[in-house]
């Protein structure tokens, strides 16, 4: 990021391509939509080299960008909101559309077929239970598990404290097992509460 500051103009593709797949993935995750996540994940760069020159090391330069992104997601969950926009992506996955690469890499790996309708199908539990979370738990449990940052930088990125963000978890961790619970019990999915 020192070398983006001082205007390289490789120094910043390579940022980008370094963290552009991550970033893309997490946003997808916080604002449940591959193609708006991308157009985000844009954006978020674009804030990054906009704002290279004030620029100062102090944290880990992921902390930072998340602290950016974050911005960047949670207006965009706003604007959706006073929209009215809504998520028309097929939530039941009962049709069984399969990325064909993915089903390729499926095959090849030699999964059994119940194994695979397994693993997509805990898969598909978990996401609606990380839906049915608070935007703010929501939004901590997926830079703990997925992009791993400690409560510190969590803390940083969320600007709270390490200890809000610590009750902030342990909260999330008891109203997913909530949720989790009938599944894993009796095979129930998580139900939407829309209204």
């Amino acid at each position: 990021m020192l070398r983006v500051r001082a205007n390289d103009a490789e120094a910043f593709a390579e940022l980008v391509q370094r963290h552009q797949q991550r970033l893309i993935a997490w946003m997808t995750h916080v604002v449940g939509r591959r193609d708006l996540a991308e157009d985000l994940a844009q954006d978020v760069f674009l804030r990054i080299y906009k704002a290279r020159g004030r620029y100062v090391p102090g944290s880990k330069f992921s902390t930072w960008m998340y602290t950016i992104a974050r911005n960047v997601a949670l207006g965009a969950l706003r604007s959706r909101a006073r929209n009215k926009e809504f998520n028309l992506v097929a939530q039941d996955s009962g049709a069984g559309e399969v990325n064909p690469l993915a089903a390729q890499a499926l095959a090849a790996s030699g999964l059994m077929p119940t194994r695979q309708l397994a693993t997509a199908e805990l898969g598909e539990v978990v996401r609606l239970a990380v839906s049915e979370l608070s935007e703010r738990q929501r939004m901590a449990v997926l830079l703990n598990k997925f992009e791993h940052l400690s409560y510190e930088e969590i803390a940083e990125v969320m600007e709270m404290t390490p200890a809000a963000i610590k009750s902030l978890l342990t909260r999330a961790r008891a109203n997913l097992r909530e949720v989790l619970a009938p599944y894993l019990r009796q095979g129930l999915f998580p139900t939407r509460d829309d209204g």
